[in-house]
């Protein structure tokens, strides 16, 4: 009984193949320019997706290490490095948690890395203290 059930379910499934193939051929053969049309179209979506990811990839960047040496030359202390990064990734300063110091004191640390830093502008510090390897 089971194998009579497999070999008709075999059958059909064979004749379901073949019809569904001869409308398949019979579609291409009515629509044959829009199928070779989305053929090219799906190769060239292909092609510029593959061709994309190899132009535009990222690569890694090294992990920013830290003049240290600069630091010490220049005479910056690690609270007023901390100020300086605040101040290099676009944080206000009056308004940062982060330091947990009073705003007259950051005025303090700012001014004293304009004069370590000769810059008259906190840009211009900023600027200077990425040459040097201070803050990335």
């Amino acid at each position: 009984m089971v194998r009579t059930i497999l070999v008709y379910g075999a059958m059909l499934a064979i004749g379901t193949f073949a019809l569904e193939w001869l409308q398949y051929r019979f579609l291409i053969q009515t629509h044959a320019a829009e199928t070779y049309i989305a053929l090219v179209a799906l190769g060239f979506l292909g092609l510029g997706v593959w061709l994309g990811a190899k132009l535009f990839r990222r690569v890694p960047t090294a992990p920013f290490a830290r003049n240290s040496q600069a630091q010490a030359t220049l005479g910056i202390s690690a609270r007023e490095l901390e100020v300086l990064e605040q101040l290099a990734a676009g944080a206000r300063i009056k308004r940062s948690r982060h330091l947990d110091l009073s705003p007259n004191t950051v005025k303090t640390h700012v001014t004293s890395l304009f004069g370590k830093l000769a810059a008259r502008r906190r840009t211009e510090a900023i600027l200077r203290a990425r040459e040097l390897g201070l803050v990335p």
